[in-house]
């Protein structure tokens, strides 16, 4: 067993040598001679195929919430753009309805027949949702068909996107040498950032380059959705060449059984992945997925002015991740995982506050940036602590089931939540509710157990 990073404290000698992690993981990774029969080549490889499926994934994901505000009136046509907003707001909220369900089945499936297959079908599922957005006809065209078309593909979506986490953060965490594993972790929400900028991208391009804004309200917001589809194609390719982690060859050899059952023997841990991901998954769709539409809808900003700010803030966040994971890896899990709940409850009041009187472009990309800042002592090792957490054998489906239910229940309404605020005339009460959240996530860190990893040493 690993005498895991989870629940140190720093010492003196340890802060003097964070950064290091950040350049000898990659050292590591390109010299060292494994114990195991992952050949570095095989490592990186897997690495970059699960963090590339992974950008793919969370770019046909984001891309609905990115032109939300461009197609919303192709699906429910209205008067109140607000309203509008809210119909889109509660269809990205339902498509977190199978994420729990793409956990619960992809974990099986990664659990019982490798992390490699379960992979491959998450993208899969991808592909075929964003096919259906793109080539969907409109309410005008063919009725309350449009809606129900939209909710379905956003199922599928849903579905893919609830079994892609668990695979593919057990998957780099198997195959990430130990000392450097929180550095390697920071790459899930690089690739989760770098997807949702990749949305938000294509939208600048189409904005001040290709497209007006009329012709992206009438067709131009279906590019993106076939962008998608079509990088998912590749994306099935380079997963069917990637070489399965040896901790599930071993598991495999050993005949060890997993499923809910199994993993119900380990409620402590199940709780605790409910219990972090509960505030952090608040705070980073939040911040993320709701301040375009909070900059644009509530301080009057233009949308092409909202798509910069967010992207802006969006940038140093992904930067951040491995920086903060590396901390991790010196420092422990634990201190990062208070430090977010602490700054998370106090903070995010008068953050809000400061944000919703704010005019300047510069300020309020300021503030988005300190709050996402805030959010990576979380977003940075959040796989890492959650695949830490479990044996082998259940290791996929510990983290993938109670985090998508978790994410579904929290972050996947949390910008319904505060644009109801908003339409109720009391938007400020979205940030108590923000901040509550993350005292969750903070009493949790609080009272973690004393012990290490489940991962093995050769960090197969």
């Amino acid at each position: 067993m690993l005498e895991g990073h989870l629940y140190e404290f720093p010492d003196s000698g340890q802060l003097n040598h964070t950064l290091v992690s950040l350049f000898s993981g990659i050292q590591a990774a390109m010299t060292s001679s494994p114990s195991d029969q992952m050949t570095n080549l095989q490592r990186l490889r897997g690495i970059f195929s699960g963090s590339a499926g992974n950008l793919l994934e969370y770019f046909d994901w984001y891309v609905y919430s990115a032109f939300a505000l461009y197609f919303a009136h192709a699906f429910f046509p209205g008067h109140d753009h607000t309203a509008e907003l809210l119909n889109t707001a509660a269809v990205f909220a339902v498509g977190f309805l199978m994420r729990p369900v793409g956990g619960w089945l992809m974990g099986v499936v990664a659990d019982q027949y490798g992390r490699k297959r379960a992979l491959t079908l998450s993208v899969g599922a991808m592909c075929i949702g964003s096919l259906a957005i793109a080539l969907c006809p409109t309410y005008a065209q063919i009725g309350l068909a449009a809606p129900i078309i939209l909710v379905l593909a956003r199922l599928v979506q849903g579905l893919s996107l609830g079994g892609e986490y668990g695979a593919s953060a057990t998957y780099i965490a198997e195959v990430s040498q130990p000392e450097h594993r929180g550095f390697w972790s920071g790459f899930l929400y690089v690739t989760l950032i770098m997807g949702q900028l990749g949305a938000m991208a294509v939208l600048l391009l189409m904005q001040y380059l290709f497209l007006t804004p009329e012709q992206i309200n009438a067709w131009g917001w279906r590019i993106p959705f076939l962008l998608g589809a079509a990088g998912a194609v590749l994306i099935f390719w380079l997963r069917r060449n990637m070489e399965e982690s040896t901790a599930f060859k071993k598991s495999e050899q050993a005949h060890e059984g997993g499923g809910l059952k199994v993993l119900l023997r380990h409620k402590r841990a199940v709780l605790t992945v409910v219990g972090l991901t509960l505030g952090g998954t608040v705070a980073f769709y939040t911040y993320t997925i709701y301040m375009q539409k909070f900059l644009a809808n509530s301080l009057g900003f233009g949308k092409d002015e909202a798509t910069l700010i967010s992207s802006a803030s969006l940038l140093v966040f992904a930067v951040a991740q491995p920086l903060f994971g590396a901390v991790s890896d010196r420092v422990g899990r634990k201190p990062l995982l208070i430090a977010f709940g602490v700054l998370g409850t106090l903070c995010t009041v008068p953050l809000m506050t400061l944000l919703a009187d704010t005019h300047s472009k510069l300020g309020a990309f300021a503030l988005i940036t300190v709050a996402l800042l805030m959010a990576s002592g979380y977003t940075s090792i959040n796989a890492i602590v959650k695949a830490e957490l479990f044996p082998t054998r259940i290791r996929a489906l510990g983290v993938a089931f109670p985090y998508a239910v978790t994410v579904s229940v929290f972050g996947g309404t949390a910008e319904y939540i505060a644009l109801w605020c908003r339409h109720a005339g009391h938007e400020s009460w979205f940030a108590w509710y923000v901040s509550a959240c993350a005292c969750c996530t903070l009493i949790t860190a609080l009272t973690l157990p004393a012990r290490g990893s489940t991962l093995p040493d050769n960090g197969s």
